[in-house]
C-alpha cells in the first residue's frame, strides 16, 4: 500500500520532517516515491512551519494513497488556518 507519511531529518533534538509518498513496506526514512512537502515543528516566527503541494497531495489521495494519522491531522490543521 502507498502511504503519505513523515520522514524525519534534522539534527538531534532539532527535528525536521519531509512529507513523502512511500510504499508502506519501506523504512520510515528509507526510499520514497515523491516528496510533497515539509513540517518544521520548531519554526520561529519568520519561518513557515508547514508546506504541502496540495495538487500532488490530492493526486496521491485520488489514486489510493493513505495518509498517516499525523499527516492527515497536520493538513487539516493548517488548511483551516490558511
Amino acid at each position: 500500500m502507498v502511504t503519505i507519511r513523515l520522514s524525519r531529518g534534522g539534527a538531534k533534538a532539532r527535528p525536521f520532517y519531509h512529507i513523502v509518498v512511500s510504499d508502506s513496506r519501506n523504512a520510515r526514512d528509507g526510499r520514497f516515491i515523491e516528496r510533497v512537502g515539509y513540517f518544521n515543528p520548531l519554526a520561529v516566527e519568520t519561518e513557515t512551519p508547514f508546506k504541502v503541494d496540495r495538487q500532488r497531495y490530492d493526486y496521491w489521495l485520488s489514486v489510493g494513497a493513505q495518509p498517516s494519522a499525523r499527516v492527515d491531522q497536520l493538513v487539516k490543521q493548517f488548511a483551516a488556518a490558511a
